[in-house]
């Protein structure tokens, strides 16, 4: 799949108060200002911070943490250098929302990253992203020549690896090093770039940053539930149509998201480290943490996935956790050794008559590997995995006599989306 084929697609549940981030066609500065007028400084740090608390945004990065919270711990850390990174590093194959938002609506995003680095005290920014992005630096260009920005933006390209943009990777990139995890603590928040307290914060989450300095805190939670409010973007996978970016509301019915009917056989929330759901049981579930969280789902960042009724989902995972294993860092144990194990195990489930040993190896190695690693990599592969077994263990019993759902409809392509090629050596994290 091409990133071409990623497109705004059609309204979801709630759209009479959205979009709210997605205009229609790439909105340059001049329309820009026309829409949303000049950026509301407040001209002193932690002044925004009360506003932001009060809406109850939350991270769109995948794990939703309360954004006020991090804005709080950098601008009360001590020390006059600190940093706000934006992080564009769309690593997910699966998703493109953080793509579809910059090529949209680059100066939302800008706005929010000089709003939340004043906000925070941050004398330095940076724009973390995968490629070079024209419509990133004509804007740039563009809020430079009318003298917008009070801080100086500097932009870093992420490597094409999975583990890129996560938060340690990031800030080891931009200070010249490879884009690996590293152990933690210190936070990055206390010890980042340079040493110093250093904000990360996802591209989406300052679009929205923007908009809540503009509108505030009630127009915000106009949106969403009263736990988690406002609207948040998805990429969208649904069978017979093109993937798609939709911006919905926190709280809407997957059901009407995604599809439940006979078409469709299991839901995948959350992405590559989020977990499947077997319907018709998950067919009541809503886009939202509250409701998913029970069921051992979370809304992540934003990947919605309805897999057809004619695929194999023994397959799928497979699949896609041979791409995992392949991803990691490999300077941990549970990467180094155990992802690839249970890949080799999956790939076995997935085909005809599996040893019985097989499942029960993947879910023991799935406990020895998780919570041991520098970063949640192989947290998320344990969760996606055993989340599989116990959806398509109906799959697992034909496996075990030698049929296939896939094989009974003829052959197919896969379905859920991965680049066509992996890079393995050393110098592609660099």
């Amino acid at each position: 799949m091409t990133a071409a084929m990623y497109e705004s697609g059609p309204a979801a549940p709630g759209a009479a108060r959205l979009p709210r981030l997605l205009p229609a066609s790439p909105e340059g500065l001049h329309a820009h200002l026309g829409r949303y007028g000049p950026l509301p400084y407040r001209g002193e740090a932690g002044l925004l911070i009360d506003d932001v608390a009060a809406a109850g945004l939350t991270g769109r990065g995948g794990a939703a943490f309360p954004v006020a919270r991090k804005l709080d711990a950098i601008a009360r850390a001590r020390g006059r250098r600190k940093v706000i990174v934006a992080n564009g590093a769309e690593s997910e194959p699966a998703s493109r929302k953080d793509e579809l938002l910059l090529r949209l609506a680059p100066n939302l995003v800008l706005d929010g990253l000089q709003l939340a680095a004043e906000a925070a005290g941050a004398t330095e920014a940076h724009l973390y992203l995968h490629g070079t992005r024209p419509e990133i630096l004509r804007a740039l260009s563009e809020r430079a020549a009318r003298q917008l920005d009070r801080t100086s933006v500097s932009i870093t390209e992420a490597p094409p690896r999975f583990l890129a943009g996560q938060e340690t990777a990031l800030v080891s990139r931009i200070g010249g090093g490879p884009a690996l995890p590293t152990f933690q603590p210190p936070r990055v928040t206390e010890r980042g770039l340079g040493g110093v307290p250093t904000l990360v914060q996802n591209v989406e989450t300052l679009a929205h940053l923007a908009l809540i300095a503009r509108y505030g805190p009630r127009w915000f939670r106009s949106a969403g539930t009263a736990a988690e409010p406002g609207s948040m973007i998805a990429t969208v996978y649904r069978p017979g149509a093109k993937p798609y970016v939709v911006e919905t509301e926190l709280g809407a019915p997957l059901a009407e998201i995604l599809g439940a009917g006979p078409e469709v056989q299991a839901w995948l929330v959350g992405g590559y480290h989020g977990s499947w759901l077997r319907l018709p049981e998950a067919a009541g579930l809503n886009l939202s943490n509250e409701s998913l969280r029970p069921a051992g789902a979370a809304v992540g960042a934003g990947v919605l996935v309805a897999l057809p009724a004619s695929r194999c989902g023994l397959a799928e995972t497979a699949r896609v956790v041979r791409y995992l294993a392949a991803e990691s860092a490999g300077q941990c144990g549970p990467c180094l050794n155990g992802l690839p194990r249970i890949a080799t195990a999956l790939a076995e489930l997935a085909g005809p008559r599996p040893r019985r040993q097989a499942r029960d190896d993947v879910e023991r190695w799935a406990g020895l590997v998780t919570g041991r690693g520098a970063c949640h990599h192989p947290d998320g592969t344990a969760r996606f995995v055993r989340s599989a077994l116990t959806v398509f263990a109906p799959e697992l019993a034909r496996h075990a006599n030698g049929h296939c759902s896939a094989t009974r409809a003829g052959p197919r392509e896969p379905f859920l989306p991965l680049p066509a090629s992996l890079p393995t050596r050393e110098e592609d994290w660099i």
